[in-house]
This record gives structure tokens, C-alpha cells and sequence, in this order.
């Protein structure tokens, strides 16, 4: 998955976090960098596969 930082109203300032067809909106640039690589920390974190029933 694709996690992309864009600024959204230059003179406000806001910023938001796409990830697909979700975002996620921020007040600030650092806010929206830190939750981005948050993210793409634990999308890239291995994850054991479920076990099979029965």
C-alpha cells in the first residue's frame, strides 16, 4: 500500500495522509510525516500467517 503526504489548503496549512481511497487530515506537516511512518513501520512489520481450522 502506497502512504502519500500532501499538503491540502496551502494557506491554512493543512496536510493529510492518503492511503488508498482512505486519508487521514493533520494541522500540521510534522504530524502527518510522523503518522505516515508509523504506518509504513507496521505495513512492513512481519505478520504471521493465520493456522488453518480443522
Amino acid at each position: 500500500m502506497q502512504v502519500i503526504v500532501q499538503q491540502i489548503a496551502k494557506p491554512q496549512g493543512c496536510w493529510k495522509v492518503q492511503m488508498g481511497q482512505l486519508s487521514v487530515p493533520f494541522r500540521t506537516e510534522s504530524e502527518a510525516r510522523q503518522y505516515a511512518a508509523r504506518l509504513e513501520s507496521r505495513l512492513k512489520a512481519p505478520h504471521p500467517w493465520p493456522k488453518a481450522l480443522g
